[in-house]
């Protein structure tokens, strides 16, 4: 009966981990798009062209992959 509790115990931990993980990532991911959008508007503010602001912009999204793939291979190994 302890075992059954502890199994428990711990399959309710892993799916807390897990849930606050994909939260986590869910709301990276939003607030790494809205930056992207803030930072492409004041980049066209200042006379960029929407073309270069975008390929400026996209280092933001190159940092939150490679940031996400450097946390998951942690979370495999």
């Amino acid at each position: 009966m302890v075992k059954i509790q502890s199994l428990f115990s711990v399959v309710a931990s892993i799916v807390r981990i897990v849930g606050s993980l994909f939260v986590l990532w869910m709301t990276f991911g939003w607030k790494v798009r809205k930056t992207r959008r803030a930072f492409e508007r004041e980049l066209v503010k200042q006379g960029m062209s929407k073309e270069d602001a975008r390929k400026l912009s996209v280092h933001y999204k190159v940092l939150k992959d490679q940031l996400t793939s450097t946390l998951m291979y942690s979370l495999e190994g």
